[in-house]
């Protein structure tokens, strides 16, 4: 498995460093590590093979190798792979609501606070469950898409439902700068911004490469 590490991390250390909130930035990756761990775990389990992880200014991400077969192994209107999909995706949100619990149940704290760990993964959760592609919320609704209406269409609808939730969040997250004074809240909000225009990009590419290739 290779590793690859997106530049713009530094950036964003550098950035939180300077508002003085690299503890709870430097918290938030522990745990979004923790989080991809049990994608990785979920992948292995199901008979996936990891291909590479890449490091995020704002987590991890692994990506699984696919082996044609898995396309043909139709349940309903799509397949077998879509499922496998959606248990990975689920697996990391479920890693920090575990975490949550068991801070909750048996008061633990090491070098981290409490109320740290149950913020961090809470948060991690929360946004990831976002139903904004490729986070991990917006990958579950494109698979449950593709299902009942084929691949067009879940990248069509994915991407329509992720530029509108990113629009309500621009509003929401405007408000509450104005109020809390927090520039992470700013920071967050362009990378998600940054994420989905990449993907629109990349699905526009893919779907132009797919005309030409059926027209030839």
């Amino acid at each position: 498995m290779s590793i690859k590490i997106d530049l713009k991390i530094f950036l964003f250390g550098i950035l939180f460093f300077l508002t003085k909130q690299i503890e709870i930035y430097a918290t938030i990756m522990l745990f979004a590590f923790l989080h991809e761990i049990g994608h990785l775990c979920a992948g292995l389990a199901l008979g996936f093979r990891p291909k590479t992880m890449e490091i995020t200014p704002f987590g991890f991400r692994i990506v699984f190798k696919t082996c044609m077969e898995d396309y043909k192994k139709k349940i309903k209107q799509g397949n077998e792979l879509c499922v496998k999909k959606m248990v990975i995706y689920l697996a990391g949100p479920i890693v920090n609501l575990f975490l949550i619990l068991v801070c909750l149940l048996w008061n633990i704290e090491l070098v981290i606070q409490e109320e740290t760990i149950i913020y961090s993964n809470l948060l991690l959760a929360i946004f990831n469950l976002l139903p904004i592609y490729p986070l991990d919320g917006g990958r579950i609704l494109k698979q449950i898409v593709h299902i009942c209406k084929g691949r067009k269409i879940a990248c069509q609808k994915s991407n329509l439902i992720s530029f509108v939730t990113v629009i309500i969040l621009t509003v929401i997250t405007s408000i509450l700068i104005l109020y809390i004074h927090n520039i992470a809240f700013l920071i967050i909000l362009v990378y998600l911004w940054y994420l989905v225009i990449k993907n629109y990009k990349e699905y526009e590419i893919y779907e132009k490469t797919m005309e030409l290739v059926t027209h030839m």
